[in-house]
């Protein structure tokens, strides 16, 4: 979207698309009807996964995050993929929506999404439309949102292709069986994996900043897939991962991080992803701020890990919030890495500090009294909150929107907005 303010820092698609375009008679239609169905899309997605899960309950227990499904957050993230797909491509003819495209590509890869599950999410989801959209679903408006469908879904399938092929691995083969060599207790609520491949190959390689995805089965039976940074620099042969314990009231949240908190141990199999992800640390000499809060220090590990073995010598200012000093994960590791850098500093905020804390670095991030160098690339991780003050605080002390770059764990509600907050 134009001015985008946290377009991530490698998003250049690598694999050949075109500019995407509608058709004169369908870019019509689908300006005249997107106020309808943009006004329903809510409706019309929950119609959607009623439909897709009633048809094929196994996408549920074995693709889907049930907990997302159950709070709605996956609904809503796709909603708003479609309206924002479609609004790019009526109002912004022969361009793409890299960003859209690349971030839900990732995702897909990670999960291990084929092309041939593209046609039974369209049976669904067009009958969703028509059966919300009523008499004004005709023949002519039904054609023209198949062809904004199938625009994105096109796409998408070429784009996961080639994130599958740079991992060496057949369309929709993600999976690879993994041992866990060491478990880490970080804090009361946090644990660390490290793991390497069962079957003794190489581990794939990755860049600072990607995810894997760790599929586990449930005491139901269900296989359910969450994704966890990487917290190694690129180049090591063992990785590693950090799990946060979610709620674990009633419903599916936190399932599959209770599960591996309390059933994983050293020497456990575990079915894990190639890495994928789109916000990651490109080589690069810029000056760099860091910002994260809670178990969003995950990303921002690695990252310093790669700085620290390249020998970067620009300044690089890392910023983490958390509840209280017990609470902050891999807080040796990071203050480890920063003095390992030639020009690193460190600035912590805690909610509920300890000891002797200042006033100054208690309660929220405040970016004020921190010299920021011209140039600075930010990137962001964290609760949703956090993420919108600091990109807020950045922006009002003159950073390029297109310097500021975030990861989101779970469906990026943040990605599809156009009011300026979103990308």
């Amino acid at each position: 979207m134009p001015g985008s303010p946290t377009m991530p820092h490698n998003t250049n698609l690598r694999y050949k698309l075109g500019p995407l375009m509608l058709t004169q008679k369908s870019t019509e239609t689908v300006r005249a009807t997107l106020p309808a169905v943009g006004e329903a899309i809510d409706t019309i997605t929950d119609l959607f996964y009623r439909k897709l899960f009633a048809a094929h309950p196994e996408l549920l227990r074995n693709l889907f995050n049930r907990a997302n499904q159950a709070a709605g957050t996956q609904r809503q993230a796709l909603a708003g993929a479609i309206a924002a797909f479609a609004t790019a491509l009526v109002e912004r003819p022969g361009t793409r929506p890299d960003a859209l495209l690349n971030r839900i590509a990732h995702k897909h890869a990670s999960l291990g999404v084929s092309a041939a599950q593209y046609p039974v999410v369209h049976r669904h989801l067009s009958a969703a439309i028509a059966e919300v959209l009523g008499d004004a679903a005709t023949e002519e408006v039904t054609a023209a949102w198949d062809e904004v469908y199938w625009l994105m879904a096109d796409a998408l399938i070429q784009i996961e292709r080639g994130l599958y092929a740079e991992q060496g691995v057949l369309v929709g083969g993600t999976w690879r069986q993994w041992r866990v060599i060491e478990r880490v207790p970080e804090t009361a609520d946090v644990v660390s994996f490290r793991i390497r491949p069962a079957d003794g190959r190489r581990a794939p390689a990755f860049t600072a900043g990607q995810y894997i995805s760790v599929r586990v089965e449930l005491a139901d039976g269900a296989h359910q897939i969450r994704q966890y940074s990487l917290t190694n620099a690129p180049g090591a042969t063992v990785r590693s991962f950090s799990v946060k314990r979610a709620d674990t009231g009633e419903g599916p949240a936190g399932e599959v991080s209770g599960h591996l908190h309390d059933h994983v141990h050293e020497g456990d199999a575990l079915t894990v992803s190639a890495p994928f992800g789109d916000t990651v640390l490109d080589a690069t000499d810029a000056p760099l701020l860091l910002a994260s809060a809670g178990i969003g220090c995950t990303p921002m590990v690695a990252m310093l890990e790669d700085l620290a073995a390249r020998g970067h010598q620009a300044p690089v200012i890392a910023v983490h919030a958390d509840r209280s000093p017990a609470d902050h994960a891999l807080r040796a590791d990071q203050e480890r890495l920063i003095t390992k850098l030639a020009r690193g500093t460190a600035h912590i905020w805690y909610e509920r500090p300890e000891g002797d804390w200042p006033a100054g670095r208690t309660g929220l991030v405040d970016l004020s009294g921190i010299e920021l160098p011209d140039g600075v690339q930010a990137y962001l991780c964290g609760p949703l909150p956090f993420m919108r003050s600091v990109r807020t605080q950045l922006l009002e002390r003159g950073v390029h929107p297109s310097a500021i770059h975030y990861e989101v764990f779970g469906p990026d509600l943040w990605l599809t907005r156009d009011d300026g907050e979103g990308r």
